[in-house]
């Protein structure tokens, strides 16, 4: 298998099929492709068809968009459990908030995109930047209370939920937004996975940087430096 990425420090869509693929301990190859090069476009050109990564390339079949590519490892490897084991209302459950991540909270995008090398000053709090916390905060809360009794992921262990919302959970903790403190224990879980570390550690290491995603707030600290 070939993932095609691109910047681990500022690509959220990358990193979901990354973690799952690794924490499922799924063999593949990866090609990063930093962006906003001159031949950033030529290059995802020659694997994705829409221009777009991530895609992942398996013999004859290329899948892109995050949550497709997630949904076609959980069908070729039914064992590993994606998707949660258990319950039918549980991997329901986690499938409905992956999707509800891939297309919603776009005032949280927008206001805080993903930098994993740097924590910034809190931005000022749209209402609509607030009714996505407050949303997401309630949706941890109750998926936690009726699935999450196995450990302190989202539904016990990990799975292709947390690895949805882990970019999420970045954001909140890189733009220190308020957060009630069972959301910021959550928040602890995952930014501790030895997975995510993982890619941050190689995220930190990137020889790239893109001059949008580190200027527009008050940064506080630089983890790229020294």
């Amino acid at each position: 298998m070939h993932l095609v990425i691109a910047n681990k420090l500022y690509s959220s869509w990358s990193m979901r099929p990354w973690l799952v693929m690794r924490a499922a301990g799924i063999d593949f190859r990866e090609t990063v492709i930093p962006l906003r090069q001159a031949d950033t476009k030529e290059r995802i050109r020659e694997f994705s068809p829409t221009g777009l990564v991530p895609v992942l390339i398996d013999g004859e079949a290329v899948v892109w968009e995050s949550i497709a590519i997630i949904s076609y490892l959980a069908d070729l490897f039914p064992e590993k459990a994606i998707f949660p084991a258990g319950s039918n209302a549980a991997r329901a459950h986690a499938k409905a908030i992956s999707v509800e991540v891939h297309g919603g909270f776009r005032a949280l995008r927008q206001a805080c995109p993903m930098n994993l090398g740097k924590r910034f000053a809190t931005p000022d709090l749209s209402d609509e930047l607030r009714a996505d916390f407050a949303r997401l905060e309630d949706m941890w809360r109750d998926t936690r209370a009726r699935f999450g009794a196995g450990g302190p992921y989202l539904f016990g262990t990990f799975s292709a939920a947390d690895a949805m919302y882990a970019p999420v959970v970045t954001r909140l903790d890189t733009y220190q937004l308020p957060v009630a403190a069972d959301t910021r224990g959550y928040m602890d879980t995952v930014l501790a996975d030895p997975t995510f570390l993982e890619w941050k550690k190689q995220a930190l290491a990137e020889p790239w940087t893109i001059e949008a995603y580190e200027e527009g707030h008050l940064p506080v600290a630089d983890f790229r430096s020294g």
